[in-house]
């Protein structure tokens, strides 16, 4: 029996991944191109995930019922799917991450322009 179970949600239950999870991983796939699947495993505080990450490195994150379920998603789609433990992210994403840091303007206001 665990006594610290940290992977219970508010009310005692995790989220479970539901149509419009795979709904929105399906449209990101058609709607872009380039993209892999990267399965990522349960964690103490959420269930399995997968990140599609798209060539540009644009990329979205949602949860999976399992990561059999996450496979089949991306080889129904024609994403190939990577266990993301094993294989790590592409570094197309953390650029992407980069660049998007850099065009949020900072908290006092400032857009990182130079005068």
């Amino acid at each position: 029996m665990r006594l610290f179970n940290r992977r219970r949600a508010r009310g005692g239950q995790l989220r479970q991944a539901d149509s419009a999870d795979s709904a929105h991983l399906v449209e990101f796939a058609r709607e872009r191109v380039g993209v892999e699947a990267f399965v990522e495993p349960p964690t103490a505080v959420s269930t399995t995930t997968v990140v599609f990450v798209a060539g540009t490195g644009e990329w979205t994150r949602r949860r999976m019922r399992d990561a059999r379920a996450a496979h089949e998603l991306a080889n129904r789609l024609g994403v190939p799917s990577y266990d993301a433990a094993v294989v790590g992210y592409p570094q197309r994403m953390r650029d992407w991450n980069s660049r998007a840091a850099a065009r949020r303007p900072s908290a006092d206001g400032d857009s990182g322009a130079l005068s």
